[in-house]
């Protein structure tokens, strides 16, 4: 498939990509933070209003990201991404093939894992405005094991995040090969 933006044909990612990639990393962004704090002061004993608006804006900005991830899917199938740099070595290639596979796959399962635990729970309502749709029958006992499992792959996600931020950084100002320009929103 033949590059589709002038920009893509001259080693940059199209201006829909570069979009959906930093308003998902903002998500992220806040959502990994957001979640271990909610968990850390939401405990049984201690559930206050302020805490159900936390999981409620939660479960709000975790339900835009399925979506922003799957129009970011279809642009990604529907643009061929540019050639990666000639600056590249062979292990950096693999390890960057590895890192954004798992980034897409923990952004699609993570969201995914989190929408079912609220179904099963049943936790579905936002903000007392509106409920999410229900995905899974109520099941209280499974719904914690979603959870904890939705946790666990978040923190992983955060840190492959991060090393893909580390990664980005040192391509900016170490090897200063362009390849953070490839995916930057401005210029």
């Amino acid at each position: 498939m033949p590059p589709t933006e002038g920009a893509e044909r001259a080693g940059r990612y199209g201006f829909p990509a570069r979009l959906l990639h930093w308003l998902v990393a903002a998500f992220v962004i806040i959502l990994v933070p957001l979640g271990l704090y909610m968990v850390a002061r939401g405990d049984a004993t201690n559930f206050d209003a302020i805490t159900g608006d936390l999981y409620s804006l939660h479960k709000l900005l975790g339900f835009i990201v399925i979506w922003l991830i799957a129009l970011r899917l279809l642009v990604r199938l529907t643009r061929r991404p540019p050639a990666p740099v000639a600056t590249l070595t062979p292990l950096e290639r693999v390890v960057s093939g590895v890192v954004h596979a798992l980034l897409y796959l923990l952004l699609i399962i993570v969201p995914l894992l989190g929408w079912a635990g609220v179904s099963a729970y049943p936790a579905l309502n936002v903000f007392g405005l509106f409920d999410l749709p229900a995905i899974l029958a109520p099941d209280e006992a499974f719904a914690e094991r979603l959870f904890d499992i939705h946790g666990l792959l978040a923190k992983l996600l955060g840190l492959l995040a991060l090393l893909h931020i580390a990664a980005a950084l040192m391509h900016r100002f170490v090897k200063k090969d362009g390849v953070m320009r490839r995916m930057w929103p401005l210029t």
